[in-house]
């Protein structure tokens, strides 16, 4: 895109100011990457909703992504489109561009909603997965992590609480989606997956080691060190959803839903805050565990403020599963 006349490029500089202020910015740039290719010659102020029409054309029916894809890189530009009206100047003072032009978001209608787990299909999916695969599966279902969160958890970042006999992870805001240090409070089955994990791996968490080939002469070479999972959503999970889905009917005497057939890694964040919900646990409380940003979020805690979050996050238990919920899911 160039700017106002000037063969000044804004995306670049939009990764550059915010770099370190978005925890996804290589999703931004990859979405900046595929607008360039149909908007990259334009000036900015002939960026609107008709130059923009051959790129969602071909990004819905040629590369067949979905409309919540293609907005979320229009939402990426309507904001460099802001920021070249409003904020960005040239060394004479003046903006990039007089005014932002209007770009419209389409509201995707069939966005894919959430799908929480029963605890049996989490029994019948988890069962398809490897072990690794399947700790990280359980651990993240327990404490309502984010995927990258999960996958770059170091233990460096466990906090000792002497008070309560435990400890919380604090993950820094550099990883983290709104930028703010995120607490993690384990309940008995997360704490249980930490201390299988521990004496693993130096640095991280989680960290796979590539098992030896067959063949003989692999032996002579050096057994690869352990790495940490760049993504829980690999060929592992993909296999394992497809397995359980196709054992639905023969496990669960129903036909599998579609939501667990393509269920997400992001699924077992939503699985966490209802069954939070369901044992009852404050809307406040819930947010604090799900790492959202509120107000009322208090930078430091005490030990009677942590004993609550850790009270609320074992209130999760199998019996509170009600048919009722299974039920309606069935009807939607």
């Amino acid at each position: 895109m160039k700017c106002s006349r000037r063969s000044i490029s804004p995306p670049p500089k939009y990764l550059t100011d915010f770099q370190d202020r978005i925890a996804t910015i290589d999703v931004a740039a990859w979405h900046i990457e595929t607008l360039d290719t149909w908007i990259g010659d334009r000036y900015l102020e002939e960026i609107h909703d008709e130059t923009l029409r051959p790129f969602k054309e071909h990004r819905l029916g040629v590369d067949r992504v979905s409309l919540t894809t293609v907005n979320r890189a229009i939402e990426i530009l309507r904001r460099i489109l802001n920021l070249a009206a409003r904020f960005w100047r040239h060394p004479n003072g003046m903006t990039w561009m007089q005014t932002a032009p209007l770009v419209t978001i389409e509201r995707n209608r069939q966005a894919r909603r959430a799908y929480p787990l029963s605890w049996e299909e989490q029994d019948l999916l988890f069962g398809h997965l490897p072990q690794l695969n399947r700790d990280m599966a359980l651990f993240k279902v327990n404490t309502g992590m984010r995927e990258q969160e999960v996958c770059s958890l170091e233990w460096a970042w466990e906090v000792k609480v002497e008070a309560l006999k435990t400890s919380v992870f604090i993950i820094p805001g550099a990883i983290v989606k709104n930028r703010e240090d995120r607490l993690v409070v384990l309940n008995h089955v997360a704490r249980s997956v930490v201390e299988k994990m521990r004496g693993h791996h130096p640095e991280f968490v989680f960290a796979y080691q590539r098992e030896r080939t067959r063949d003989p002469a692999a032996y002579a070479k050096p057994q690869s060190p352990p790495r940490r999972l760049d993504t829980m959503n690999n060929t592992a999970w993909q296999n394992a959803r497809r397995q359980a889905a196709l054992e639905y009917l023969k496990e669960l005497g129903r036909e599998a839903p579609w939501g667990f057939a393509h269920v997400r890694i992001h699924d077992l964040k939503h699985t966490f805050g209802r069954r939070l919900r369901a044992a009852g646990v404050s809307e406040e409380t819930r947010a604090v565990l799900l790492g959202h940003k509120t107000r009322s979020m208090p930078t430091h805690y005490s030990a009677a403020e942590l004993a609550e979050l850790l009270e609320a996050v074992n209130r999760i238990d199998r019996s509170l599963a009600t048919p009722a919920i299974t039920l309606l899911r069935a009807v939607a």
